[in-house]
């Protein structure tokens, strides 16, 4: 039986820590034999937390990477995705210039499963993925990424499990601790966005204490960031028409148009941390947690939104990449709606996470443990999209005025540089003469979604000669989620209504912008006041979004005949989900020797059932037979076309898992993982909105853009890891494979039983009323999103070095490098035709190559790293006029940090984040088709951390 060693770098660590001086005086007073005298190297701060990370790798029962608390207390990280990034196989997809969603190994967010001290995290995002933005670094004790899954790790991770760990206070050593962290901060971009903040700031206070003989612990901590929001921006819209423009009877594809905008603004995050934590005794403790995090974000957008339309447009001197039209002259035709519209939007996010959760621990007897955790996770997300159009008018100050339709657009794109842009009404829209707001319109996206939680864990030390312990347990979950849109539109973005005529702008409601820098070759524009544009627009008060059919549907029985407003898509996007989960596991702790060699690891299976549903409408026609009823929407309109209804199903998966560490020296180990992982569909895509129809034969169709019967995404994946660890740091190479079993594709599902999935669907029809003869009905097809099973494999290698160059004499035996590579590659293939023609890409969120590497010197008080991330072109969603897949060019993303250490209390910090003004660049399927050029500028800190 193998027994729990130290490592070196274990030793190492310690001799680093606050008992360094303890250890040291009892190495002095007490002999040590010849086996235990190993090396003990004094390291601290960057390296300290290096080593920290390696050792709870080498001796995790998986394949696994870590971030040490040490790590993110000296940050430069905004929040947990920044530091997260800094791992092998892990990247991130920037929004707003910042890390928001990571990839792991190749697959993107939503493969990635997320738990806060054990307990599974809902998310911001309408989806599965959290949003690591919306976690302070400052408020996060640890990070671990399980690249390999084991028995007892709750389910949802294809590509790995991110668990985040806050303070365990009667695990600290010293009594008190308290730390205060200010840091002031600068956007070099900020002065070239009128409007935009270039000062922010990020302030924290946390407080750890042991009081009553060391049995009660309390961890208090409170994190803000407040930050400015800039960029300035180019966005190509996707390629959605397609004509035959050179008459040889072949289609070439016209782009929707682009964007050239200034965005601007401010994000204040508050986060807010308590712990309290019981050991009455050591067989039992009883700890609460709290984690609470308010993210805001207000934002504007302004510049240009050009729309070709087309599909009525005179294209002329077309240039072309392959059939899609990538330059020319488009004008606007006396039947079309080209145009450029003059934007100031103003959006407004406001995002909350919460957690909370009890856990107790009692060693029921020697052998013997119970666990038992009840935990609640739960967020929303406020967001309000606020357009504000403005068209050209031939004359603004005439009483009637006329929208000018003489609209040229030149264009020429230029890769993954800024393209040539040339503009008949340039002069026009910074004239307060001429400009006119056409359309105000209010789109709100309000999320909500909560889990609730209940864990029993038991272990039992057997102590057998193959197997050490027997770990059980089971799991209930019960998720609700719920989407609600919702409207306000008056005014057209084409043309001026006479119902809804458009607003006279005066000066004192504008200022003349100029765009500048790589952009200034683009033309001014006005940048109204919004709060001054509306109260003129709307003397009696802006009126206020609401969910409604819309009183111009022409189902709505208490409708408006001369009403064009038609919004049903607000009421239908609008629904709730239903998640029930049990959960329940069996694993074995292995501790036995192979070939006379120490194997330990751990073998088990977990059984999932998992009842999911959904509320549905189902255009019915307005068929009472079929379960139509009279739906009211928030105005008090009534609908009579659909039913209402829950639908969904019930399955049941079985997880088993396997991990084998095998020890080949003292510092040489060999890892095999194999495992069937799963991860389900997006939380907002088991939203239904289906219609289906009974033919006069009685067969029944139906069409549904989401559905409640998606199945989970499935892969069996094995990992192999040599691993090799010295006393100065440690080198590991790693191999991986996930075979796919499925994707979420849009299918036809033949001889869908609608009846049994929970559709009102009657046993018989009459469809002929004269004669009175009843027909049976039978199933048909259903369209739907659906689990399609082609499949396909993700395979690649990392290896990861870690070092500190003790050897180097004086000065630089404080020197150290960080440094790790990922390839990966897939097979699979997706098929995307935003670009005009379709095309194929790879999947979502894969880089073939990642590459990560940090040097760092520290000496005598001086702390100083840079670090660089490097991620390979890869597949993800830009935000244009709706969300688009889009093809990302590579990136490489710089950040530096000094450090001063005063005294034992108080150390100064530098910060620049994004070093070199990395932008973000993407296309449609080839870099002449342009997506998103995005610039951020960087970011500066600096600061100080007072702790004592």
């Amino acid at each position: 039986m193998t027994m729990f060693r130290l490592s070196l770098l274990s030793l190492a660590m310690l001799a680093a820590g606050a008992s360094s001086q303890g250890l040291a005086q009892q190495q002095e007073s007490e002999p040590t034999t010849t086996e235990e005298q190993v090396e003990i190297i004094q390291v601290r701060g960057f390296a300290q937390s290096l080593f920290r990370s390696l050792d709870s790798k080498r001796f995790g029962d998986v394949v696994s990477e870590t971030i040490s608390a040490d790590d993110l207390g000296a940050l430069p990280d905004v929040s947990i995705a920044d530091a997260l990034t800094r791992l092998p196989g892990i990247s991130a997809v920037r929004t707003g210039g910042q890390a928001a969603e990571i990839n792991i190994r190749g697959m993107s967010g939503g493969f990635v499963f997320s738990t806060l001290n054990g307990r599974e995290q809902v998310s911001t995002s309408g989806k599965r993925n959290i949003e690591f933005d919306q976690y302070p670094s400052e408020l996060i004790n640890s990070a671990a990424v399980y690249k390999s899954p084991k028995a007892s790790l709750i389910e949802g991770g294809v590509a790995g499990t991110v668990e985040l760990q806050t303070a365990s206070v009667l695990s600290n050593q010293q009594q008190h601790t308290f730390t205060a962290n200010l840091r002031g901060m600068f956007n070099d971009r900020a002065n070239e966005v009128p409007d935009g903040e270039e000062m922010g700031h990020r302030f924290s206070l946390s407080y750890q204490g042991k009081y009553l003989d060391d049995t009660l612990g309390v961890a208090l901590g409170y994190a803000r960031l407040y930050q400015p929001s800039v960029a300035t921006q180019f966005i190509g819209l996707a390629y959605n028409v397609s004509r035959d423009l050179n008459n040889d009877s072949t289609p070439e594809y016209i782009s929707e148009g682009f964007e050239i905008q200034h965005l601007g603004g401010e994000e204040t995050r508050n986060g807010y941390l308590g712990s309290l934590e019981w050991q009455p005794h050591d067989a039992f403790s009883l700890k609460g947690d709290v984690f609470i995090s308010k993210f805001d974000k207000e934002a504007f957008a302004r510049g240009f939104r050009v729309k070709f339309e087309g599909a009525t447009a005179n294209v002329s001197n077309p240039v072309y990449n392959g059939s899609s039209v990538i330059g020319g002259n488009i004008g606007r035709t006396r039947n079309g709606f080209t145009r450029v519209e003059v934007v100031n939007d103003d959006n407004r996010d406001y995002d909350e996470v919460h957690s909370y959760g009890v856990k107790a621990d009692w060693d029921i007897n020697d052998r013997v443990n119970l666990v038992f955790d009840v935990s609640h996770s739960r967020a929303s997300s406020d967001f309000r999209n606020g357009l504000l159009w403005s068209l050209v008018a031939e004359d603004a100050t005439v009483a009637n005025p006329v929208l000018d339709t003489n609209v040229s657009i030149n264009y020429l794109l230029n890769g993954l540089n800024l393209p040539a842009v040339g503009l008949s009404q340039a002069d026009a829209f910074s004239d307060v003469n001429r400009l006119m707001v056409s359309k105000y319109g209010i789109y709100p996206f309000v999320n909500s979604d909560e889990v609730n939680a209940a864990r029993l864990d038991l272990s039992f030390d057997l102590e057998l000669p193959l197997v050490r312990s027997l770990e059980m347990g089971v799991r209930y979950s019960a998720r609700r989620y719920s989407n609600d849109r919702s409207v306000f539109e008056y005014g057209s973005d084409g043309a001026f209504l006479t119902s809804q005529p458009p607003l006279r702008l005066t000066n004192d409601m504008v200022k003349v912008v100029n765009f500048k820098g790589d952009f200034s070759a683009y033309p001014s524009y006005l940048a109204i006041d919004l709060d001054k544009a509306l109260s003129a627009w709307f003397p009696q008060g802006v009126p206020q979004p609401v969910q409604s059919w819309g009183a111009g549907n022409p189902d709505v029985i208490n409708g408006n005949p001369n009403s064009n407003v038609n919004t049903p898509w607000s009421v239908l996007e609008s629904g709730r989900v239903y998640e029930d989960v049990l959960a329940s596991y069996m694993m074995l702790n292995l501790d036995t020797e192979l070939f006379g060699l120490p194997l330990t690891g751990n073998v088990g299976v977990r059984r999932v059932t998992t009842d999911q549903s959904a509320t549905n409408l189902s255009d019915v026609g307005g068929d009472p037979l079929r379960g139509a009823q009279n739906i009211a929407d928030q105005a008090g309109l009534i609908n009579t076309r659909y039913a209402f209804d829950i639908v969904g199903e019930k399955y049941t998966k079985h997880l088993p898992s396997l991990n084998l560490n095998l020890a080949l020296t003292d510092e040489w180990q060999l890892r095999f993982a194999s495992a069937k992982v799963m991860s389900r569909a997006p939380i907002n895509r088991l939203a239904s909105v289906t219609s289906f129809n009974i033919s006069d034969t009685g067969e029944i169709t139906g069409n549904s853009s989401n559905s409640p019967f998606l199945r989970p995404f499935e892969a069996n994946q094995y990992d192999v890891s040599l691993e090799y660890y010295f006393g100065s740091g440690a080198l590991a190479f790693a191999l991986f494979y996930k075979d796919i079993q499925s994707f979420i594709q849009d299918d036809v599902l033949p001889e869908f039983d609608f009846k049994a999935a929970g559709f009102p669907v009657p046993d018989f029809i009459i469809p002929d009323i004269e004669s009175g003869v009843p027909v049976a009905t039978r199933n048909g097809s259903l369209f739907t999103a659906v689990n399609n099973s082609n499949g396909g494999y993700i395979r690649g290698a990392e290896i990861a070095w870690t070092q500190v160059f003790k050897d180097l004499p004086g000065i630089w035996s404080g020197l150290g490098a960080q440094l790790s590579y990922s390839y990966t590659e897939s097979e699979v293939s997706l098929i995307n035709s935003l670009g005009g023609e379709p095309f194929e890409t790879t999947f979502e969120g894969l880089s073939k190559n990642v590459v990560n590497a940090t040097l760092f010197w520290e000496y005598e008080g001086i702390d100083t790293r840079i670090n660089a991330r490097y991620r390979s072109p890869f597949v993800s969603s830009q935000v244009g006029i709706n969300e688009q897949i889009t093809n990302f060019d590579s990136e490489l993303v710089l950040d530096f940090q000094f450090g001063y250490q005063f005294n034992d209390n108080l150390k100064m910090l530098f910060q620049v984040n994004n070093l070199t003004d990395e932008p973000t660049k993407s296309y449609f399927g080839q870099q002449a088709m342009t997506g998103t050029l995005q610039y951020f500028g960087r970011q500066y800190f600096l600061g100080a951390v007072y702790s004592f």
